[in-house]
């Protein structure tokens, strides 16, 4: 269709509107009409804030979620088998554990602290947990003999810290618990 085709149609669409009768409007119906359009307005503005709102909210609640579980995660802790060297013990049997301070120059009047956990003892040193003495080193490989009785089948770290001209280190020993727990069951049986 050409422009000028539809401008003939459009003529002829209106020439049969004048023909049609129409009803007269109400005096009051302007202002009616006015009223509708702004309440429907502002409701529809007040569904769209409201609705945008909640969107933002479950954005922002997805994006914490997200936040939370990838930085709030809960850390990786060695597992004690994994980078600490254990033993197993039996119940109220003494066991000598051997500790080996490495050393590469001797060293007069070092501080040893043993800490032990709950349930394990020292031979000789009932109900103390923390046992500190002063000794020397010599260069080279030095044993400690620790002759240790398991109480409880609880099990745990024992701690050696070696201190000396304000530097220390601290050394690590595991326990199991499960070769405790082990024992246990193979006496009750």
């Amino acid at each position: 269709m050409h422009t000028s085709d539809i401008s003939k149609e459009d003529q002829e669409v209106l020439a049969l509107l004048k023909d049609y009768p129409m009803a007269e409007a109400s005096a009051g119906f302007y202002d009616q009409a006015l009223a509708r359009a702004t309440h429907e307005g502002t409701r529809r503005q007040r569904n769209r804030w409201v609705m945008t709102g909640f969107g933002s909210a479950i954005a922002a609640g997805l994006v914490l979620w997200l936040v939370g579980g990838f930085f709030l995660t809960s850390p990786n802790l060695p597992e004690p088998g994994a980078s600490i060297p254990g033993i197993a013990m039996t119940l109220e049997e003494p066991r000598t554990v051997n500790l080996m301070f490495a050393s590469a120059a001797a060293m007069e009047g070092a501080t040893l602290t043993v800490t032990l956990p709950d349930g394990i003892e020292l031979a000789g040193f009932p109900g103390q947990r923390e046992i500190t003495w002063q000794t020397s080193l010599v260069e080279g490989k030095n044993y400690l003999p620790l002759e240790l009785i398991a109480l409880t089948p609880v099990g745990g770290e024992v701690l050696a810290r070696l201190e000396h001209d304000n530097r220390d280190r601290t050394f690590r020993e595991w326990l199991g618990r499960s070769a405790l727990f082990r024992f246990r069951s193979r006496q009750e049986r």
